[in-house]
């Protein structure tokens, strides 16, 4: 068979869920509405902690990060899945397809260092509550969250330049609704075992750096808190994480699930499933984990509204 590089390949074809029209229209409507209700929820949540001057602290300088990183996860994703599944358009170019994986990885790495730092400033406001504006000054939150996108970075450019040596033997089928680095390797007709090993390595020490620091985290946070006597003050303490806590458990387990596993482990159909709820699901349901558990979110919201209100009467 004729090899075929990355820089002469044709355009990639993107099998997609579903070959059934049907099905097509009734995930495109179901997409659709989950991708405006991510916009809607993140946009929202970003434009209120900006509005908000006493959520200008750490813990919502993190949580409007990661709604950023959400809201561009979905749209990295979703739009080309929406455009599919009403037009049957299953082309993807090469350029397009590896921007896609480029972004993805950028975005997915980020976020866990992101929700490590978020893990971290919990631990900070704590266990250690005296020290706390010392410690979570705004120039460190900075420099963290920059961080986190440096890393980011640093793995998407890695992949997607080992990505763009392999040769294609003229196969370009992608059976996967987006372009997912494991199934765009099993495209490829050289050999790929050093760069799965790569991206494992790569992959798994994100996970387990951030993992652990966060494990850590509430390992002395969970201490702290059995130490309270009151039970309000337990509850109070409490009610502060499990917000995050619960967004990270979601996030980590289909994330473990999807890539810390060999090739040869890959199972299209319940790595698609995986995929839909950590690229559409769980960007949406971000901001319901962290709005509806959070008082201060909902009274800015609140507040925001009644300013709304009075500014119509003045009208």
């Amino acid at each position: 068979m004729e090899n075929m590089s990355s820089t002469n390949m044709p355009d990639f074809i993107l099998m997609g869920l579903t070959d059934s029209k049907e099905m097509r229209c009734v995930l495109f409507m179901l997409f659709l509405l989950i991708y405006l209700l991510t916009v809607l929820g993140n946009a929202g949540m970003i434009v209120i902690i900006h509005l908000d001057l006493q959520l200008h602290t750490p813990m919502y300088f993190f949580l409007s990060h990661l709604s950023f990183l959400d809201l561009c996860y979905s749209t990295v994703i979703t739009p080309k899945t929406l455009e599919n599944l009403l037009t049957s358009n299953k082309y993807i170019s090469f350029t397009g397809c590896f921007t896609q994986m480029f972004f993805f990885a950028l975005l997915g790495a980020t976020e866990f260092y992101i929700l490590s730092s978020m893990a971290y400033d919990r631990y900070a406001a704590i266990c250690n509550p005296l020290n706390y504006p010392v410690v979570m000054h705004m120039r460190f939150c900075h420099i963290l969250v920059i961080g986190s996108y440096m890393i980011g970075l640093s793995e998407s450019l890695v992949n997607v330049l080992y990505m763009n040596s392999l040769n294609f033997c003229n196969a370009n089928i992608i059976y996967h609704f987006f372009c997912d680095i494991t199934p765009v390797l099993s495209l490829s007709c050289t050999d790929t075992q050093d760069i799965e090993i790569m991206m494992f390595i790569l992959a798994g020490s994100n996970i387990m750096v951030s993992l652990i620091t966060i494990s850590l985290s509430y390992a002395s946070i969970l201490s702290t808190i059995l130490k309270i006597n009151s039970n309000s003050g337990k509850h109070k303490a409490f009610s502060t994480c499990a917000s995050h806590l619960l967004g990270v458990i979601i996030f980590y387990s289909t994330m473990i699930f999807t890539y810390l596993k060999p090739k040869k482990s890959y199972s299209l159909g319940k790595d698609q499933v995986a995929s839909v709820f950590y690229t559409m699901v769980l960007p949406m349901l971000n901001p319901l984990i962290y709005s509806l558990r959070n008082k201060e979110v909902k009274n800015a919201l609140f507040k925001i509204m009644q300013n709304r209100e009075g500014s119509r009467h003045i009208k």
